[in-house]
């Protein structure tokens, strides 16, 4: 019984140390698809100059930034949400829902904004949005959102800047 105690431990021990290893490595894990899929291409040298440390994990190493730590969050004017990668616009405001999971969340992506893909880490069966021009990713897409759409973009805030709509003259 021991050995086999042993045995799940050191393998579970094994597993969460390659994940941790694939999520933290400090090479960018995008690279190779970004060169041959996408409109903006960079090298990882340029994306690190362009990027502050954790625009650059979230959005070149697919990482996560904690919850509830994006301004963005509590962003309540008439915008657009921009890519901070490359500025491509992502998201209106109008879409934009207090989900209450710490992420800005919309119900609805600009047309010709976002990519999507299947996402398996983690153990899990997701699906991850990237902007369409560079391959940043932003988050992911979920079946559990409002009406009229039923989807929750759960975006981390970081990936995105904000541009504020400009107010017209009477």
């Amino acid at each position: 019984m021991n050995n086999r105690r042993s045995l799940l431990t050191l393998l579970a021990g094994a597993t969460a140390a390659f994940a941790g290893y694939r999520l933290f490595r400090g090479d960018n894990v995008m690279a190779d698809t970004a060169e041959k899929t996408f409109e903006v291409v960079k090298s990882d040298a340029e994306w690190r100059r362009q990027l502050d440390p954790m625009q650059y994990n979230v959005l070149r190493n697919h990482g996560t930034e904690r919850p509830g730590s994006s301004a963005l969050n509590k962003e309540k004017r008439k915008g657009t949400f921009v890519c901070a990668g490359c500025d491509t616009p992502l998201f209106s405001s109008e879409t934009k829902y207090e989900s209450g999971t710490g992420w800005p969340s919309f119900y609805k992506p600009l047309p010709n904004a976002i990519g999507t893909k299947e996402d398996n880490t983690f153990f899990m069966r997701r699906t991850e949005v990237h902007c369409r021009r560079c391959g940043g990713h932003l988050g992911h897409v979920f079946d559990d959102g409002p009406a009229p759409t039923n989807l929750r973009y759960c975006m981390n805030g970081v990936a995105m800047k904000f541009v504020p709509e400009v107010d017209k003259p009477a």
